[in-house]
């Protein structure tokens, strides 16, 4: 059986204590069913008893897509699958459907085929139904390939947005058949400043965010963005019937101006 990554989830990045909690129910309430959180965003247990508390409103554990992430500290063979057990009590489930690495090691101080190889162990061992990757360089990428195989990757998860679309990781990735996951599809909100995006959003009458979300599901990736507003929550899901010309698929792509917004000192690795 595929499992596959549904394509828009809900991003929990910044969100902590009730606010989290309040997103993600609301959130699976108007329909989301992939949940996105990970080791360092300190909010896993608040993931996790929305969760519990939606379960208990009728939206089912088997519904839902739930992705975590391993932290750098956590990357060492011996703590990978220690600190991926902690993940699922907080979570308070019995098996993440997919556990990604969150970032390289710095430097490579631990090689790339350790905690792959640890990652693949935490999948035969019944943790987590499907691994992959986050951040990762194209030769970091190639690393990862050559310890599990290309086909053992469910995705590489990445920043990509109107203004920093990562096209030699993205084309990379898909020459060996790995999907692609887009963070911060909407740039901290900086889409619905856009110019460019306002005439095509007012051309298709809908809102920016949803032209920015669009453009990326129209090239194939998997979108998760968060929100803590209930409008926002829903309109981030209304895409279907949204289909971009060629026209405003170059006019987007014209906008690329290499902003990373995410690129912490110490942690992010040399990028392509």
């Amino acid at each position: 059986m595929t499992i596959s990554i549904p394509n828009i989830g809900l991003g929990t990045f910044r969100l902590k204590d009730q606010v989290v909690i309040d997103s993600v129910r609301t959130g699976i309430e108007v329909g989301y069913r992939h949940i996105d959180t990970a080791q360092i965003y300190g909010n896993e247990a608040e993931v996790g008893q929305a969760i519990a508390e939606s379960a208990e409103h009728g939206t089912a554990r088997d519904e839902l897509f739930v992705t975590t992430k391993i932290w750098i500290d956590n990357l060492a063979h011996d703590k990978l699958i220690p600190s991926l057990k902690e993940s699922l009590r907080k979570l308070r489930l019995e098996q993440l459907d997919l556990t990604l690495i969150h970032w390289p090691s710095p430097n490579d101080a631990i090689p790339v085929a350790d905690y792959m190889a640890a990652l693949a162990e935490a999948k035969a061992a019944g943790l987590t139904k499907l691994i992959g990757v986050s951040n990762f360089t194209n030769a970091q990428l190639t690393q990862a390939i050559a310890a599990v195989g290309a086909a053992e990757i469910a995705t590489q998860q990445v920043e990509i947005h109107p203004f920093l679309q990562n096209r030699k990781v993205v084309e990379f990735a898909r020459s060996h058949g790995i999907h692609i996951t887009a963070y911060m599809p909407l740039a901290y909100g900086k889409v619905m400043q856009e110019p460019v995006i306002a005439r095509i959003a007012e051309r298709h009458q809908v809102n920016p965010a949803q032209i920015a979300l669009a453009w990326a599901l129209q090239q194939g990736f998997a979108v998760i963005p968060s929100s803590t507003k209930r409008a926002n929550l829903e309109s981030n899901l209304k895409l279907q019937g949204i289909v971009l010309s060629a026209e405003d698929m170059a006019q987007i792509a014209g906008l690329e101006r290499n902003e990373r917004l995410a690129n912490p000192d110490g942690l992010a690795p040399v990028w392509d």
